[in-house]
């Protein structure tokens, strides 16, 4: 149920590293949303045409969703955590990453052909 996708103009790193922060970021979403890690999925797409602040400099778009409701604690932990991890791991600084939390009710929320709700 939880899902993170980062959007970013920087070239993926190597697979091994990229298999390391996708493990970590899904870690991550499972120990804040107090959920099984086998429900996160994690999403990287590299080398996308993007600017941020009028320049093509590195950037990045990080979403994240959840079933349920997510509080300004998780919201402002995941941030600083998401930025934490994406910005050495991609190369892009800090203040060039925006991030989006949504939350979803169960019935809007489709797997295995039917819906969480």
């Amino acid at each position: 149920m939880p899902l993170v996708q980062i959007f970013t103009s920087a070239p993926p790193p190597a697979p091994d590293a990229q298999s390391s922060l996708l493990g970590d970021l899904s870690k991550l979403l499972a120990a804040r949303f107090h959920k099984p890690e086998r429900w996160v999925m994690t999403c990287l797409c590299p080398d996308l045409a993007m600017t941020f602040g009028g320049t093509t400099a590195p950037a990045a778009f990080v979403a994240v969703k959840n079933v349920g409701k997510m509080t300004a604690d998780d919201t402002t932990g995941l941030s600083a955590a998401l930025c934490d991890r994406l910005s050495p791991a991609l190369g892009v600084a800090r203040d060039r990453i925006y991030v989006e939390f949504t939350d979803a009710a169960g019935y809007l929320w489709g797997w295995n052909g039917g819906t969480f709700g």
